[in-house]
């Protein structure tokens, strides 16, 4: 194993990072463990290669290990191994035994109690390490135990849209006309396709969804069923098929289990609440509860359950056009997730989408506002919801429409959802 791991450490000095840059700031010296998670394929290792030509650009080059666990050759490692990493490197750089050496361990998942190494190596040499992973439940619950005060975690989605227009070459200059036209162009490709970045970079549609498809596949065989042992795969398959399709859903977990088990398929409530909590692990769908003063109340309201990126739901969508109401409020969720963990709808006698209790944020989600009973509906719901919070402004994320109106000293700013993305990203 020690020969195996000089050849990988010394390929991969050999070789060539090409990468384009992420809007993440993550940084190359702190006294903690860092730690990216998210979905697969959604970049962490190509955000690592860019912290290591980073490295490379102030001269570290052999002071970097970097080493990915999905390697095949890999496969049936253990902890154990892991010291054998330390000894390869040192055998072949034996002067940087006094140096800050930077580790890099990707999908460290893989590797059973590899804590325990990260947790003595961290303990005991100088060190910068660097983790990823494609399981929060995982990552978080071993984080707790082992790492406990030793940790930073980022999490890691699909581009924004500010990240797809710059893959894409594209000027993000809201003064020009010419930039404007490209940017509602790329809007709507990214609305339908998503912010996978390899999916991206594809131009080829049939190969798009190809690898769309291959990343449910990944996510559901590697990510659940091996992880979670799950027996159920017929009824998993037909849950994520559910959720999907219906991004920005309502959802009652007990209409959900009825319309299941009239369907012929052999299950619990508790089956069904843990096969959610596992998407949510994996980081493929998420769920807003109603904001409620009492636990209890909030757990009698459906939820909303959302996924992590549009692209899933432009496979499984067997429409004849795309339900754009869903993909907007869809895409407004993920960007407010990745800035902030807690996020609600608001319901009194009207139903506000977006509530952030962090900002005092409130927004509703409408791609077309041309009937005035839409928009008086719309307006008439932020205004209860701005009432209830104290909050003077919010906002209505349109298809096209932009302009503020202020009632009662209240202002709600109408915002085409493209820019809206543009300016929160």
């Amino acid at each position: 194993m020690k020969e195996l791991f000089k050849k990988l450490i010394t390929d991969f000095m050999e070789r060539d990072l090409e990468v384009l840059r992420r809007d993440y700031n993550i940084p190359l010296n702190t006294k903690k463990i860092v730690s990216l998670i998210g979905v697969r394929r959604s970049g962490k290792t190509y955000i690592l290669f860019d912290l290591i030509n980073k490295l490379r650009e102030k001269g570290l080059k052999e002071n970097i290990i970097y080493v990915n666990f999905e390697d095949d050759r890999l496969i049936g490692i253990t902890y154990k191994n892991l010291d054998e990493l330390i000894e390869a490197y040192f055998e072949l750089f034996p002067q940087k035994r006094d140096e800050k050496i930077y580790i890099f361990l990707d999908e460290v998942q893989e590797v059973e109690y590899w804590e325990k190494f990260v947790r003595r190596i961290y303990d005991s040499l100088n060190t910068q390490i660097y983790i990823t992973g494609s399981s929060s439940k995982l990552l978080s619950k071993e984080i707790a135990t082992s790492l406990r005060g030793r940790t930073i975690s980022y999490e890691i989605f699909p581009l924004s849209f500010k990240e797809f227009l710059d893959f894409k070459n594209i000027e993000c200059n809201l003064y020009s006309s010419k930039s404007l036209s490209f940017i509602k162009s790329a809007f709507n490709e990214y609305l339908i396709k998503g912010g996978f970045p390899e999916v991206v970079l594809e131009e080829n549609e049939d190969i798009q969804i190809r690898i769309l498809r291959d990343y449910v596949d990944l996510v559901v065989y590697r990510d659940i069923i091996e992880r979670y042992h799950v027996k159920n795969l017929s009824l998993l398959k037909l849950l994520i098929k559910y959720i999907f399709s219906n991004p920005a859903t309502l959802i009652s977990f007990n209409k959900l289990y009825n319309d299941f088990k009239s369907m012929g398929y052999k299950l619990s409530k508790d089956t069904l609440f843990e096969y959610f909590e596992y998407l949510n692990d994996a980081y493929v769908a998420f769920t807003t509860a109603v904001f409620k003063s009492s636990v209890k109340e909030e757990a009698r309201n459906p939820k909303k359950v959302f996924i992590v990126d549009n692209g899933f739901n432009y496979i499984f969508n067997t429409s004849f056009s795309p339900d754009f109401s869903k993909l907007y409020e869809n895409l407004v969720f993920i960007n407010l997730r990745r800035k902030y963990k807690e996020i609600y709808y608001f319901k009194q006698k009207k139903e506000v989408d977006f509530y952030v209790p962090q900002e005092k944020l409130l927004i509703n989600v409408s791609y077309d506002i041309s009937s005035k009973e839409t928009l008086k509906r719309e307006l008439t719901a932020l205004e209860e919801g701005m009432k209830y919070f104290g909050i003077k402004e919010s906002y209505l994320i349109t298809s096209e429409k932009e302009e503020t109106i202020t009632t009662n000293s209240l202002k709600i700013h109408l915002t085409p959802l493209w820019k809206w993305l543009v300016s929160k990203s």
